[in-house]
């Protein structure tokens, strides 16, 4: 693996890619061209040696300076990029530029290694993957907790992941949540340690954590090579083949020197003896876990040395796809000084899957599940179409025979999942879509399963960053961008049917096919959108309904009341970047106002029975109903509603809400109980009757009587009686209308009995990172100054709505570690230590107003070191004197 590499770094002949520099070995022609040439070698390229692959990680851990150093050694781009000064390929946006952030998932493919070399195939059973060949589409994802729906979204699409680790501050709480996050999508994943050039940096602390905080087996494949002189990093010890790799100091990480077993005793002795504990104990990690590995270990007579390098990667290949994952590769290095990236790159091609190595699509076909592929070759039957009249009614249930099925899927063309939607200034919308199944072609009639719309898909573009190559096709586990498309939205299934009906699609079943859609998280934070004048209102509109096209976690909502537009998101940075978004890039003419914390409000004690009547002129109609209201605070209700009783409907409402129907005359069918009871008329039956007291309910209760906020907790109990609420001019719409004013009516009367309602706030449950020094100020300032609850403390603590067993808990004194040759503020871990972390990590619930600027506020306590994640946990009620201090800063008084 490794001479392939070196091998590739010397000065070659002008290639197809344009004229090479002897000094760099790279290319020197424009991104745009360069592109182009890459997408016509990649075109031949197989599905075999096809990744998609992702770059995963905690803010800050180098996922763009080290997919930087990707392009340029791949011969992609012929200069290194920075973060600092703005000049990446993938953080192309201002606001990722001007903040150093990735804000925007980027999706970019370039072939490494970069030159075709021996042209003879490659043989896995003599020499590794990476010396042929492979088309790799990388994305770069955002660290920042705020767009954890970008990490989702791509995460959805991957096959394989390369998760980066800061070596100084170890796994950090974000790096656990993608690392999940990549699990449920069942993504083999490798791990490279970055950030050893740092002062601080602790290799062996990192690797320890990976096992106490990632739950995996790690398994090292390179370690650090430290300078002895003064400790600084220099190279990297590559235990799979045995070498070491010299980095030039100060070099661009393309002048290396490769030293073999031998030569490695010779320069560093050492350093020789610890490459050579970190092959045996990878030989013994992999040969727990692999039973192949074991039949090479006694082949070779038990000597671990013994075994090529090449039976090795294929174990490493075989304990990477495994699923559940419970061995990861671990790789050491600096993208930043460019050392250690190369074999980082060769491990993507020899470790990770392929597209057609990865499990089986799940789809759904008329809310039935099913694997594509499957499908595809006809092993499953599918149901058959609902039967419109006539004699064919009767075999409606059945399905349809294996043959029927194949005639039906033999003119699916292909199968593809929009995943993004980017609003391009030049292009203008550009769904991003990996596909599944047969191949994409340029002008294809596009069907939206999820919407039901049939689109043409003008062009094809491959995407490198905000750069493009129109191509004509599209195959099987490629990603590309379809510019044009006007409805598609992210999550959509996109199907190309031979004969497909421009109006209604492929034929019944194909029509509903869907593969698996993507969860959008609730959002947390709020702001209002207000334009300008009456006149930018429609525009204004427009860019919203664009803004959220491209971003589905982001949520508008109008208060029916005060006619206010709310927009809503996953944080105060997510939100800060969509205003800046929606007024400068978008144009919108609009003041945005700040961010506003959704609180609810909760009845105290209940009411006395409120009787309202309806009656007015609906649409010019006279329409008159009654109803009976009582409300009370769900907390106050011992004893469950009798479920037993024929006259008693419960529903659950939002907001924890319930609803209790009670029609003392008319049992839940409709029917009346006596002889002499009135029943409900033909043209509302009780379904509609229950629909319309629904409605009602939810529309009273989605403004409090004290503040105007949603009432949370509340138990609404409506009575119906036909003999004094129902009329001939009875309609659904005044039954409706009727229960609103009387829930209203209650709400009021609760307020009056027992004062002012509880206003409720949103609670998050917190997980911050802080080092052992920093514990004792955050927990004090998390339990005094901002009234949380500590839920739990320690270095290796998990969710504690996730501790249900399920994750296997291992012991770091049995993880193989190079030691690190100097203390830093994380080193020096102690081996009789079970938790194996100096950081610590605090989990508490934690009121949402609190945590409004808590990230500056933490790092100030923390020496910059501090950082955090939430997700939303509860409502719950205030204090009075937070109650008191709330309404005070709403009012303006303080």
């Amino acid at each position: 693996m490794l001479a392939g590499w070196l091998c590739r770094t010397l000065p070659r002949r002008p290639s197809s890619f344009g004229a090479v520099s002897p000094r760099l070995g790279c290319v020197t022609v424009s991104i745009t061209r360069l592109a182009s040439s890459i997408a016509a070698e990649a075109t031949p390229l197989d599905v075999a040696r096809t990744r998609n692959i992702g770059i995963i990680a905690h803010i800050d851990a180098g996922k763009t300076t080290t997919t930087e150093r990707m392009l340029y050694y791949s011969g992609f781009t012929r200069r290194l990029g920075d973060v600092d000064e703005g000049s990446t390929v993938t953080d192309f946006l201002p606001a990722e530029r001007a903040r150093g952030i990735t804000i925007q998932s980027a999706a970019v493919t370039f072939s490494w290694p970069p030159s075709r070399g021996d042209a003879s195939p490659a043989d896995v059973n003599v020499r590794p993957r990476s010396i042929q060949p492979h088309n790799i589409n990388l994305i770069d994802t955002p660290g920042h907790a705020d767009f954890t729906f970008e990490v989702l979204r791509s995460l959805r699409i991957l096959d394989g992941a390369v998760c980066i680790l800061d070596g100084v501050a170890g796994v950090e709480a974000q790096t656990e949540k993608v690392w999940t996050q990549a699990a449920h999508y069942q993504i083999p994943k490798i791990l490279l340690v970055n950030k050893l050039d740092r002062d601080g940096a602790a290799f062996a602390n990192t690797v320890r954590e990976i096992g106490t905080r990632l739950h995996c087996w790690p398994a090292l494949c390179t370690i650090p090579w430290w300078r002895s002189s003064d400790s600084r990093l220099q190279g990297v010890g590559d235990a799979v083949n045995l070498r070491g790799i010299l980095y030039e100091e100060g070099s661009d990480g393309k002048t290396v020197e490769n030293f073999d077993y031998a030569a490695l005793e010779s320069q560093d002795s050492a350093f020789a003896a610890e490459v050579k504990q970190a092959r045996i104990a990878l030989v013994e990690l992999l040969s727990e876990h692999d039973d192949e590995m074991v039949e090479r270990f006694l082949e070779h007579d038990e000597d671990h040395l013994a075994i090529p390098a090449v039976d090795i990667t294929e174990s490493l290949r075989r304990c990477t796809l495994a699923s559940p994952q419970t061995l990861v590769p671990v790789f050491a290095g600096a993208s930043f000084r460019n050392v250690g990236v190369q074999p980082l790159l060769d491990a993507v091609v020899d470790l990770l899957p392929s597209p057609a190595e990865r499990p089986d699509s799940e789809i759904s076909i008329a809310s039935a599940t099913y694997h594509l592929n499957s499908l595809l070759k006809g092993d499953v039957s599918l149901p058959q179409p609902q039967a419109t009249g006539g004699k064919d009614k009767k075999d409606k249930s059945k399905a349809l025979a294996g043959g029927k099925t194949m005639h039906i899927i033999k003119n699916l063309e292909a199968c593809a999942l929009a995943f993004k939607v980017v609003t391009d200034p030049r292009r203008g919308a550009l769904v991003y879509v990996r596909v599944y199944s047969g191949t994409l072609t340029k002008n294809s009639s596009l069907f939206n399963t999820n919407l039901g719309v049939t689109e043409k898909a003008p062009r094809l573009l491959k995407m490198y960053a905000d750069e493009a190559v129109e191509v004509n096709s599209v195959p099987a586990g490629q990603i590309a961008a379809i510019p044009g498309l006007k409805f598609a939205r992210t999550g959509d299934t996109l199907l190309s049917y031979i004969g497909s009906n421009p109006k209604s699609g492929p034929p019944a079943p194909i029509n509903s096919l869907q593969l698996r859609p993507i969860a959008v998280p609730p959002p947390v934070f709020f702001t209002s959108v207000e334009p300008n004048s009456l006149a930018e209102e429609k525009h204004l509109g427009e860019t919203l309904e664009l803004l959220l096209r491209e971003d589905p976690s982001l949520h508008v909502h109008q208060d029916a009341e005060s006619g206010q537009t709310h927009l809503a998101g996953m944080g105060e940075l997510h939100l800060e970047i969509a205003r800046d978004r929606l007024i400068t890039d978008l144009k919108a003419k609009a003041r945005t106002g700040s961010i506003q914390i959704g609180y609810r409000e909760a009845i105290t004690t209940g009411s006395d029975e409120q009787s309202a009547m309806f009656d007015r002129e609906i649409a010019g109609k006279a329409s008159k109903a009654g109803c009976v209201a009582r409300v009370e605070p769900l907390t106050d209700i011992d004893a469950d509603i009798n479920e037993d009783d024929d006259h008693i409907q419960t529903i659950s409402l939002p907001e924890e809400n319930r609803l209790v129907t009670k029609t003392p005359t008319l049992y839940v069918d409709g029917s009346a109980s006596s002889p002499d009871a009135p029943s409900l008329p033909s043209t509302l039956p009780m379904q509609s009757l229950c629909q319309a007291l629904q409605t009602g309910a939810s529309a009273a209760l989605a403004r409090g009587p004290s503040h105007g906020y949603p009432i949370h907790s509340t138990q609404v109990t409506l009575t119906f009686e036909p003999q004094s609420h129902l009329f001939p001019s009875t309609t659904a719409a005044a039954i409706s209308s009727a229960a609103r004013l009387a829930v209203q009516q209650a709400l009021r009367s609760a307020k009056e009995a027992g004062g002012d309602t509880v206003i409720m706030e949103p609670v998050m449950l917190v997980t911050i990172s802080v080092d052992e020094a920093s514990l004792g100020g955050v927990v004090h300032d998390i339990t005094s100054a901002r009234g949380g609850q500590v839920i739990s403390l320690g270095s290796d603590e998990t969710d504690p709505s996730q501790s249900d067993g399920s994750r296997d808990f291992i012991d770091p004194r049995k993880i193989y570690a190079p030691p690190d040759p100097f203390a830093g503020s994380n080193a020096g871990i102690n081996m009789d230590s079970s938790l194996g972390s100096q950081m610590r990590q605090i989990v508490a619930r934690v009121p949402l107003k609190e945590m409004v600027g808590y990230l500056k506020h933490l790092r100030s306590l923390t020496q910059g070191r501090g950082t955090f994640v939430m997700s939303v946990d509860r409502f719950e009620r205030m204090s009075a004197q937070r109650m008191k201090v709330t309404l005070g800063e709403m009012s303006g008084e303080y």
